[in-house]
């Protein structure tokens, strides 16, 4: 019952904040003003988050392995169409993305990538490197897709990246 109160409370920051963020920035908002529309407690908001940022990162982690859960539940889709499966979910949520474009925060797709599939400190060398290439090489691509309109389509961005 606890984990549950906590998911709850958790969504109503999280919805909150990203409904008051369609008409204030993020550095004319405090955390009462979050709280207070949120209806929640300031111990219930740093019980959960350190930060409005943290709020925003939470919410990229949470995207992103909700897409990476139905992208291995959707049966036929594999290596050769992961970029457009993922590209697509960034169309979809890309009010939240732009979101953070226009907050100066898109380095929370950055640390979203590298927190499910970076680097880690037990890894290879080699392991490491390779993991880190990929990461920054995939948040590159993003960031320049996203900074330029989003002008292809998913699927033509996994073409794009499925050079033969």
């Amino acid at each position: 019952m606890a984990k549950e109160h906590n998911n709850f409370v958790k969504e109503q920051i999280t919805t909150t904040l990203l409904k008051l963020l369609e008409t204030n920035s993020l550095s004319e908002l405090n955390i009462s003003d979050i709280t207070k529309a949120a209806l929640v407690s300031r111990m219930s908001f740093y019980r959960n988050f350190s930060s409005k940022e943290d709020i925003l990162k939470q919410h990229s982690v949470f995207l992103t392995k909700q897409w990476g859960e139905e992208f291995e539940n959707t049966p036929g889709y594999g290596i050769h169409n992961v970029f457009g499966s993922l590209f697509e979910h960034f169309a979809n949520n890309q009010d939240f993305y732009k979101l953070l474009y226009r907050e100066n925060l898109s380095t929370l797709i950055l640390d979203t990538i590298l927190e499910i599939s970076g680097p880690k400190p037990d890894m290879s060398n080699k392991e490491a490197y390779e993991k880190a290439f990929f990461a920054y090489g995939l948040y590159g691509w993003i960031d320049e897709w996203i900074a330029r309109g989003m002008q292809e389509s998913p699927e033509e961005i996994n073409q794009l990246l499925n050079l033969k």
